[in-house]
Formats: structure tokens, sequence, C-alpha cells
């Protein structure tokens, strides 16, 4: 249910013809009853939303979902996590060419049939890296959204830990699911599989893991999208690496984009007079999910001492315990 301060603030963006922040404010609702588990609602907000941006106030009828695979089948239960996910690409910041990059990927997947027609096929294996905290896991979910698909998160620890010597049947049951059931395939936290096979240090039994998953995914024709996503690209595979459509990479905020995520983060919240450039000087070396955070932190505060507006020095200071934060780690305290 919708905050007085969000009603609020979308009363006056209304009033003062300002569509941006009344949209934004809008799809903050949305993800918020997603967030609290009122998918369908969710839903439908989004698509009221689109409709009245279109011009097209007629609603395109509810899709229905598969059966997912982690309720069908029980032993692959043991391995993936199924969502639907209700996001959106308007609920991530990214730099311009990655959102480029990740546009044609949506746009190919919902033209498949048009490029069947002439012998092609739409990527659908997309490699993710760079540093936690900068969307990788997000951009799975929104492209599942995007697509109004569900997605399918690999646990890649259980597969490898829980069944030492059985992995690649395991492996071989993700990969057939993948022909039945349409979806996004997240395999994050990849190089638990996809690491280097001259690596000194790597045992037999993840040597085989790749070496099963090279064959798979080359022999993978379905319609499904894999994405597998890594913080530490420098030791992957290069023959896996090869086997996908694409690799992007993912990167710290520049001070457009902590702007960006900040007003994003706070568009139902009111603000007192605010120097985001300034504010985006203290968040020098965050990630977008350590922004993010840091703004939660100060609307809490604000909420918490019962204040009207949220004191900019107040975001400042959340900023700062982050950055802090993550120096005393990086020395090693």
């Amino acid at each position: 249910m919708a905050t007085a301060e969000q009603l609020k603030a979308m009363i006056e963006s209304f009033a003062a013809k300002d569509e941006p922040r009344f949209y934004r404010l809008a799809l903050q609702l949305a993800a918020e009853e997603a967030r609290r588990g009122r998918g369908r609602v969710a839903q439908e907000l989004r698509d009221l939303i689109d409709a009245v941006r279109t011009g097209n106030i007629v609603l395109p009828a509810p899709q229905r979902r598969p059966v997912p695979i982690a309720q069908a089948r029980t032993d692959l239960g043991e391995l993936v996590a199924v969502s639907y996910p209700d996001l959106r690409f308007s609920d991530i910041v990214l730099a311009d060419d990655l959102r480029a990059s990740l546009e044609r990927v949506l746009r190919e997947s919902r033209s498949a049939q048009a490029l069947a027609e002439h012998g092609l096929r739409p990527r659908r294996r997309l490699l993710l890296v760079g540093p936690p905290g900068t969307g990788k896991t997000l951009t799975a979910r929104i492209v599942a959204g995007e697509l109004h698909l569900p997605l399918y998160e690999v646990r890649l620890e259980s597969l490898i830990t829980r069944y030492m010597g059985e992995t690649a049947a395991k492996l071989r049951l993700i990969f057939d699911a993948m022909n039945s059931v349409r979806g996004v395939y997240l395999f994050d936290e990849f190089d638990a599989i996809g690491a280097q096979r001259a690596l000194p240090n790597e045992v037999g039994e993840i040597r085989r893991v790749l070496n099963s998953f090279l064959q798979f995914i080359e022999r993978d024709d379905s319609a499904s999208i894999v994405i597998a996503a890594t913080n530490h690209a420098e030791i992957l595979d290069r023959a896996l690496v090869r086997r996908f459509d694409d690799v992007l990479t993912y990167a710290l905020p520049e001070r457009e984009q902590v702007v960006a995520t900040l007003r994003r983060a706070l568009a139902g919240f009111k603000i007192g007079r605010i120097n985001w450039e300034q504010l985006a000087s203290a968040a020098d070396g965050l990630s977008y999910a350590d922004i993010v955070r840091a703004a939660e932190d100060a609307a809490k505060d604000m909420v918490l001492d019962d204040r009207p507006t949220l004191d900019p020095s107040a975001l400042e200071r959340a900023l700062a315990a982050r950055v802090t934060a993550h120096t005393s780690v990086a020395r090693g305290r």
C-alpha cells in the first residue's frame, strides 16, 4: 500500500505536470507491491503505466504462467530457485552502452520468429562480468520481467557440494529443463564452475563439471536464455567465454549514474535543498547496491525521527559510512 508521502509526491508531480517524476513514483509503488509479494497487483500497475504512456488504454490479457520446474520435478527443485520477477528496465540505472546491448537482446528475443524465417537466431547466452553490487543479478531479473518469463536461479553451491561425483548428471537435468520450460536460467557466481582448467588448485570434480558445461551449452538449442554472472572474469576458462553470444562488462557508477541512482531510490521522499554533485563525490567508489542502501538508511532515519523531509547531510553521512566500511574491509580490519 502506498505511503502518505508517496501519495503526496504523486499528487504534487501530477499537479506540476511533471510526467517523468509521476511515472517514476508510480513504478516505485509497483516495485513496493512486488517486494510485498503482491506480484499480480504490481504487474497490473505496470501494465496501466505502460498503457498510459503509449496512449493505449486497452490492457493486455494476463498471461498464463508455466508450471515451474521446481514444482514439477523434485530433483530439479533442489537445484534451482524459481521466481517471476515484475521488474523492468526503468528499475535499474545502467551505462548507455550496457543498456543498448541489453535492449538488443530483448529486441531479438521478441522477434525470434522473424529472425528464424531468415535462418537467424536471437542472442540468448550472456556472460555478465564486473564487481559486486553493479547490477548483474538484477539484470537477469529484469530480462525475465521484460520478457514475461520465469527466472530459474541455479544453486551452484548445492550443485557442486551436495552431489560430488554426480554433478554432471545434475547439470544435464538443468539443460534438459531449458528445452521443456522456456525461461531465464541464471548461473550466478559462475566462476565456481567456470575457472580455468589449468589452475593449480582446481580439483578434478570441478574440471569435469566445466567440461560437461562446455558440452551441454554447445549442444543447447532451446529457446531459453542463459545468463552467467561472475565477479572474477579473469579466472574464467577462455573456451567457456567463447560459448557466450555477448560478454557484458559492469562497472562502478560514474557521477551521473550515482545521481540517477539516488534520485530513483529517493523518489518517494521529500528532500531538502540538495547538492547532487557533492553527494556524487561522497559516493565515490561505491557500487549501485551500496548507494541504494545508503539512501534507504537515510530515509529510515527520517521516518524513525519523525521528520517531514530528508536531510541531505544525513544522506551524505550514510554514503560516507559505506565508504568507510569498504575502506576498512580493504585494509583487512
